[in-house]
């Protein structure tokens, strides 16, 4: 058997072994066995609501690379609008952060105390050199960013509209960063993560039900990062 294919069955093996140990993790989400679905609690699902462009798309995040899948969206509606003749009325953007790219959905001062920047091997996305900074929320020439490319910041965008969703399985990610640093219990380090999420960010169930329900909503998926 040549290597690929070895490898190929190891990560199918891998993954129904994953796949077997899926009733566990159900117990966490919001659906019961039966199917019967249950209040969605702190979970904001109402966003579908402001989905009423006539271009609808969805960019979901992985990794952090840069912040260059958020700058993705950003270059999408230029293009729609230098292109296509749409006016931002008609484009409706959602930026899905899930997974490593859980990390641009935090606030520079996270990022700061946690030493994101370092541990996640950031590197600003012009210059390419490390940075301990956010790339999500670089804007302007303090930061090395000049016009246009400011307006590409998460924050700038979502005052334009983008709705950005994060995961909360991959939150854990972050809570338990808090835990460890901080010496908290899991509730009180949930707590301080959660405020330490940019502000509008919503927080769902996980990365893969908000892309799902992008596209259920009508959202053309585009794979990011």
């Amino acid at each position: 058997m040549d290597t690929s294919r070895r490898d190929f069955l190891g990560r199918v093996t891998a993954g129904a072994a994953a796949y077997s140990a899926l009733p566990i993790a159900l117990a966490m989400t919001s659906c019961t066995a039966e199917g019967r679905t249950q209040p969605a609690g702190e979970f904001d699902l109402s966003w579908t609501s402001r989905l009423t462009g006539k271009h609808k798309a969805v960019f979901d995040c992985a990794d952090v690379e840069s912040g260059y899948g958020v700058w993705r969206a950003f270059a999408y509606a230029g293009q729609y609008q230098q292109f296509m003749g749409a006016a931002p009325a008609d484009l409706s953007t959602v930026v899905i952060l899930r997974h490593n790219a859980i990390a641009l959905a935090m606030n520079q001062a996270f990022w700061d105390k946690y030493g994101i920047g370092k541990a996640r091997s950031v590197t600003h996305p012009l210059t390419l050199q490390p940075t301990d900074r956010n790339p999500a929320l670089l804007s302007g020439e303090a930061d090395g960013v000049p016009a246009p490319f400011d307006q590409a910041a998460l924050p700038r965008q979502m005052e334009r509209g983008v709705i950005a969703l994060a995961c909360n399985l991959a939150l854990d990610d972050c809570v338990q960063m808090v835990a460890t640093k901080d010496g908290v219990s899991p509730d009180e380090a949930r707590n301080v993560a959660i405020a330490h999420m940019v502000p509008g960010v919503i927080l769902q169930p996980s990365g893969v039900f908000a892309a799902v329900r992008c596209q259920e909503a009508g959202c053309s998926y585009v794979k990011s990062s």
